[in-house]
């Protein structure tokens, strides 16, 4: 391709490199990296010792290797399985997920915000793909596998097999599958984007090495455990937890811009609902609400995420609070007399003096009706602390959530047992609400069941929030025989979009008779992609016989290997290698002559099915920052001629022209 789309994948060396060279251009000499350069500028000290403290691995070389690797392939639409495909933002791609984040490094470099994954635990029974090995041409591909599906998508199905404990390099090869992946997600996510990886401890310490690696050891935020319920069948330890790891990008990026996050305490619209009752029941009598508080909390079972908030047990006209600390931080505080509202005797001073230095302030805060006196002045005042303005608190990093109550909750969305242990939604969820903002990007590469989606969408009605998801899932098939494949799921992939539809349709009802789903307002909806071989013929660079070079600009006379039926395909490659994102708004117009051609963003327009005059007058009108036209749909013997006039015209407009 000419212009500025390229028909490759970002080039991650380079992109790494221009960094570098923006930080420190002294590195470089005539374009170079110049290492006695870097040895001279930082000095020994800086650099690593030949006996350096590191994460190895055989065949970590050549995993390193694969994040450098480019790919010319593409994702295709899936409208027949899309859901409001024209509107909708969220994402599902069905594809090897190494394979989709390199078609993804040029449109959604830095713009995710949070990524959450549950790779295979590498247990011994997982399958997933390696070698891996895409850096080739179409027919490479083809003869080297001997295979693709029935629509040519590159799903790599023959390469799945189980990473047995008894392979020599058992822990390698589960590094090596996950390093490029790790590095090329790290590539999209913002300077304040987060990751967040579930393990359990087959790999925990491994991978925290590597994560450490490549996202830098000072970007480590926490290792939160999940408890997910004892197991009796076990024959020394009841293993019921494993592990999310967590990393930012840029940990000093969140810190300069104060982030702090903070989740909403469990059980509070429970406590909020008896409280809205007990009011009606007993009005302004504030001593009888709060016995009626205080016995409500005492017949909640233990397992009821209310009870822990239940120190909230006094009631006044404000709403429901607990008697908190009224005393100095540290000790030391001021010593005065504060007389009791009944006894009028001075109350008891806390041991490290009153909260406030000044008597008038504390007199202020008291005729205000915020101090909890107790029954005489024997007991030490104490400060109200409202539920209302104590909603969120800093995340545990140890928690519980029944691992078996998601599993139930999959079985009666989707009417059977098709997918083996999968992840809490209101766990993801969780992560979801302190990691993001109602706009933002989430991601997940190993979508497996589609459980992040579903997080997403359950976060977003809960705050009114608009944020999308982007799943990845790859077509890894289904065991012939098992329920999930006799109910018609064929792939892993099949059975993720399953989910994420029904979700969408229970949310769209308001509730699917089994399990409870406000209805939501937003039309909800996700775009479906396939990954697939590129339409555009790959030029060979590397050419030194003189026939095969005229061979091939023959060849480039048509650039396409065949023409799609539906321009809409190639007009997503286009948008893709442009470095737009696939959600990106686009419109099909015709002209007065009925020649077809998309806007695509108000900035773009292209003409992939043929021109006229009518087009050259529409573009002119519309004034996009770049028109994009296919060289092969200006034909006839003055075919440079017109390409040349319309370059001109368009550039005299102020309007680029690209051709490809």
């Amino acid at each position: 391709m000419n212009g500025e789309i390229d028909g490759l994948s970002l080039d991650v060396k380079a992109e790494k490199l221009d960094q570098l060279k923006e930080i420190f251009p002294e590195f470089f000499s005539e374009g170079k990296l110049d290492f006695a350069a870097v040895k001279e500028v930082l000095g020994d000290d800086q650099l690593a010792s030949p006996g350096h403290f590191e994460l190895s691995w055989a065949g970590k070389g050549d995993a390193r290797r694969e994040i450098q690797k480019r790919t010319s392939a593409t994702l295709v639409p899936d409208k027949a399985g899309s859901i409001n495909f024209d509107t909708a933002e969220n994402i599902f791609i069905e594809g090897e997920n190494l394979e989709v984040l390199r078609t993804l490094q040029r449109s959604y470099f830095g713009k995710v915000k949070m990524i959450y994954i549950d790779p295979p635990y590498n247990t011994g029974n997982d399958s997933f793909i390696y070698p891996d090995d895409f850096a080739e041409r179409k027919e490479e591909y083809l003869k080297r596998t001997g295979q693709t599906n029935g629509d040519g998508y590159l799903n790599k199905l023959d390469l799945f097999r189980k990473n047995s404990k008894e392979n020599g390099q058992y822990h390698s090869v589960w590094l090596s599958m996950m390093s490029p992946r790790l590095y090329l997600a790290r590539n999209l996510l913002r300077q304040d984007g987060v990751i967040f990886v579930s393990i359990d401890d087959n790999e925990q310490p491994n991978l925290k090495l590597l994560l450490d690696e490549i996202f830098g050891a000072e970007n480590f935020i926490a290792q939160m455990v999940w408890s997910a319920g004892r197991k009796n069948d076990s024959t020394f330890i009841s293993v019921s937890h494993e592990y999310i790891l967590c990393y930012a990008k840029s940990l000093s990026t969140l810190k300069e811009k104060s982030v702090t996050w903070r989740k909403r305490k469990e059980g509070l619209d429970s406590i909020y609902k008896q409280f809205e009752k007990i009011r009606k029941t007993h009005k302004t009598d504030y001593e009888a609400a709060t016995a009626a508080l205080k016995e409500w909390y005492k017949n909640l079972p233990d397992s009821d995420p209310a009870k822990r908030q239940s120190h909230y047990s006094w009631v006044d006209e404000r709403g429901i609070y607990f008697p908190d600390n009224i005393s100095w931080p540290g000790g030391g505080g001021p010593d005065y007399e504060v007389l009791h509202p009944k006894t009028k005797k001075p109350c008891a001073v806390p041991s490290r003096g009153w909260i406030y230095s000044d008597p008038a302030k504390m007199q202020e805060v008291i005729r205000d009706n915020r101090v909890h006196f107790g029954p005489d002045e024997t007991y030490v005042p104490c400060l109200k602390s409202y539920l209302a303005d104590r909603e969120y608190e800093v995340p545990y990093s140890v928690f519980y959530q029944d691992g078996r109550a998601s599993t139930k909750r999959l079985r009666q969305l989707l009417g059977g047992d098709y997918f083996d242990h999968p992840k809490d939604e209101y766990v993801i969820q969780d992560l979801i609400e302190i990691a993001t903002d109602k706009d933002d990007l989430v991601m997940d590469f190993f979508a497996g069941s589609g459980t992040t989606a579903h997080a997403v969408m359950n976060m977003n009605r809960k705050d009114g929030g608009n944020r999308k998801f982007l799943l990845v899932q790859m077509p890894e098939p289904t065991e012939e025989g098992s329920a999930a494949f006799k109910a018609g799921y064929k792939t892993i992939a099949d059975l993720c979009k399953a989910r994420v539809t029904k979700v969408i349709e229970a949310f769209e009802n308001g509730n699917n008779g089994k399990m409870d789903f406000a209805k939501s307002e937003q039309k909800l909806g996700f775009r479906a992609y396939k990954i697939q071989v590129s339409n555009f013929k790959q030029w060979k660079s590397e050419i030194s016989d003189k026939d095969e070079l005229l061979k091939q600009l023959e060849e480039f006379k048509e650039p396409l290997f065949k023409r799609p039926d539906d321009s809409f395909d190639l007009l997503n490659e286009l948008i893709l290698k442009s470095g737009l994102t696939l959600a990106t708004k686009t419109e099909r117009r015709e002209t007065s002559d009925e020649v077809p051609y998309y806007i695509v963003g108000d900035e773009l327009i292209y003409a992939l099915e043929g021109i006229s005059p009518e087009l050259l007058k529409d573009v002119e009108a519309i004034k996009p920052r770049r028109f994009v036209v296919l060289g092969n749909l200006f034909t006839g013997e003055k075919a440079d001629e017109t390409m040349t006039n319309w370059r001109l015209q368009l550039e005299e407009n102020g309007i680029e022209f690209t051709l490809i």
